[in-house]
């Protein structure tokens, strides 16, 4: 690891750059991740003290201000779904020159700020891969044997490429009691359910990079993805007063999504110009089925909903940024966008042996549409040697419109930018303000009404809902502990105006907008290196999150949290990799909690007691590969859930009580990852 305190980080930094010419920048190599035996570049990242990867922009409004801190060779990624994390994921570790762990400010980015890493690779060289395959046992589930990953990179000249075949399939069980009872208590029903999840997901992805020596960049990545989840739910039903009855209930889903993005930068004038194109398109059929009847053959009922959503996203962006010299830039961006979701619905039933009839389910036939525009002007500036600044002011306007069981258009102009100020206040220490203004991102699933057969409820879709904004301050501490580790603190607090909750819509419930709200939380991201402390190759990483907010309810008028929101995350893992040998040994820990979620006449809760823990062993050189053993779940974490259903509305009495317990055992998990 090195520190370099002297230049300007160049936004273009490329292979040729040397490690004189960086400055204000913790440097990494290979070399300080060696104990780790990394694969890719994803590997490397990771294991930065104190630093935690931030997901790409793929559910905020277009790319624009960057909300990720992930940068290779100096640039974002013209990517979502398929973003500079799965980028990372496949560059071979061998082709990463250094990583540089550089404050955001460095960068005429609109939007970065804090600790941002940069990826410099050596232009990829010649080709090379990686590989992984792993394999998961459980209770109540077959084995499964395809997962598996192959990704390889390689160049010549000026042209770099990358490839990777993905294979990621899920399965998940748990099972147990829950009981029912009445508002008083008393026991209406037992229920013995088993519940299983098996899903597949592969993809294909890769990149082109194209660096000629005219100082023009030029990038194109597409990705492709499949992913077909098959749900089941078995009850056995013994009520108290009545013969014993089953439930079943059968979801499944064929989604395909695929997705293209490219960017062209090159000198014009004064500055450099950047355009970036994306085009992501998903199709999703689903269907779900629910039986119910007893045994002795009365009651019988069937509902069968089905739902096919179309959903797209076009977007054209142009950045030109001028003037980086003297510690001063500017950047002005114009981006358009075009978002649609078409949704095509219907709901049956049948009671007894009947045939299934149509049931009226308005709002659920409905195709919604957003084009918008936004134009922003951005300002850095280094006000001393210690303390920088930039200031970014913007507007759009954007038109939404539904067509179909509904027919609506609205325009909306909303301000949105935001002022940051950056002191180092020492080499090991870093004090972040920023105060924005944020314009959210409209859920177009909020728009359309849905049923959901095995909870027996649903929502009506809301045609009249509009982007929820924020006022958001916070303040980040970096600080850096030397041969101990590194953490970054942040904390926050945010006056949201039309935030996006649940209302009364007509007879039923959905998505609407309430008038204010706040939220205040804190994250923590921090490493605990053990050599110091007689512990060499050992240390403990962190992350933790906690938040706190107040809304009015709009049926009661009492003050709540937010709908479902975090009231806290917590990881940990000790890790220890034994100096001298191959072997290395881990364990962890990962819990959560949420708050309740309030609907029309319900309240309900999901709860993970007491949170997940395991522990592996990894010898990491199996004729030159890695093999891990993994023990999941050793601390018995069940899945709860508690509901209560009112007669009518939560104004009115508690009509039934449901609370569930499911285990799901310990996962035992072995994988092999190598390169080639």
């Amino acid at each position: 690891m090195i520190t370099a305190n002297s230049l300007a980080v160049s936004p273009w930094a490329c292979a040729a750059e040397t490690e004189e010419q960086i400055s204000e920048v913790t440097v990494y190599t290979l070399e300080d991740f060696r104990q780790y035996s990394p694969r890719t570049a994803l590997d490397m990242v990771t294991r930065i003290p104190g630093f935690a990867i931030q997901g790409d922009n793929s559910n905020q409004r277009g790319f624009g201000q960057a909300h990720g801190n992930v940068l290779i060779n100096g640039q974002r990624v013209s990517g979502k779904s398929n973003g500079a994390v799965e980028s990372l994921g496949r560059i071979v570790a061998q082709n990463v020159v250094r990583i540089e762990l550089v404050d955001g400010s460095q960068f005429d980015i609109p939007g970065l700020s804090g600790q941002v890493v940069n990826v410099v690779t050596n232009g990829l060289g010649k080709t090379a891969g990686t590989w992984s395959w792993s394999s998961r046992f459980r209770d109540n589930l077959p084995p499964y044997y395809n997962d598996f990953n192959i990704a390889l990179s390689g160049g010549k000249g000026a042209l770099g490429w990358t490839f990777e075949l993905d294979s990621s399939p899920e399965r998940g069980a748990n099972n147990g009691p829950e009981y029912i009872t009445d508002g008083q208590g008393n026991r209406l029903d037992k229920r013995l359910e088993d519940f299983t999840h098996a899903a597949e997901y592969a993809s294909v992805a890769g990149s082109l990079s194209w660096k000629p020596a005219s100082g023009a960049v030029g990038n194109l990545n597409a990705s492709y993805a499949i992913y077909e989840p098959d749900n089941k739910e078995v009850s056995k039903t013994y009520p108290v007063d009545g013969p014993e009855g089953r439930r079943l209930f059968k979801g499944s889903e064929d989604e395909w999504g695929a997705e293209l993005g490219a960017d062209y930068e090159f000198g014009i004038g004064p500055g450099r110009l950047k355009m970036i194109g994306l085009l992501s398109r998903e199709y999703s059929p689903m269907t779900d089925e629910f039986l119910r009847g007893n045994i002795d053959g009365s009651d019988l009922s069937k509902s069968l909903f089905q739902q096919t959503i179309d959903e797209g996203e076009y977007i054209l962006r142009s950045e030109y940024a001028f003037g980086n010299a003297a510690g001063r830039d500017w950047q002005i961006a114009t981006e358009g966008a075009f978002n649609y979701l078409d949704a095509t619905s219907s709901l049956s039933e049948a009671e007894g042996i009947g045939p299934l009839q149509g049931v009226d389910l308005f709002n659920a036939n409905s195709r919604v549409e957003e084009q918008r525009g936004e134009i922003s002007i951005t300002h850095g500036r280094q006000l001393s040697p210690r303390l920088s600044a930039q200031v970014s002011l913007g507007m759009e306007v954007s038109e939404l419109s539904q067509s179909g069981d509904v027919s609506k258009v609205r325009t909306f102009t909303r301000p949105k930018g935001y002022a940051s100020l950056t002191w180092q206040t020492d080499d090991s220490l870093k004090l972040i303000t920023r105060l924005e203004r944020e314009v959210g991102q409209l859920d177009f699933f909020d728009f359309i009404s849905s049923v959901n057969l095995n909870a027996e409820n649903g929502q009506t879709g809301n045609s009249e809902i509009v982007p929820q904004q924020s006022w958001i301050f916070s303040l980040q501490t970096e600080k850096d502990f030397g041969a101990w580790g590194a953490a970054t603190l942040k904390v926050f607090g945010a006056s949201i105006e039309d935030i996006v909750d649940r209302i009364p819509i007509d007879d039923g419930d959905g998505p609407g907008n309430l008038d204010t709200a706040w939220q205040v939380g804190a994250e923590l991201e921090a490493t605990l290196k053990l050599a110091r402390a007689g512990v060499p190759g050992a240390e403990i990483t962190l992350s933790g999150e906690w938040y706190d907010s107040e809304v009015t309810d709009p049926l009661t008028g009492e003050t709540r949290p937010i709908n479902g929101d975090t009231v806290y995350y917590l990881f940990s893992e000790l890790r220890h990799d034994i100096p001298k040998t191959n072997w290395a040994w881990g364990i962890g820990f990962e819990g959560a909690k949420s708050n309740r979620f309030y609907r029309l006449s319900e309240v309900s809760l999901e709860a993970h007691p007491p949170g997940f823990g395991y522990v592996y062993i990894e010898d990491k050189d199996i004729f030159g590969a890695t093999g891990r053993i993994t023990i999941g779940n050793i601390t018995n974490q069940n899945d709860n859930f508690w509901r209560e259903i009112h007669d009518g509305s939560r104004l009115d009495d508690v009509l039934v009580r449901e609370t569930r317990e499911r285990d799901f055992g310990q996962i035992f998990t072995l994988r092999l990852e190598g390169t080639f």
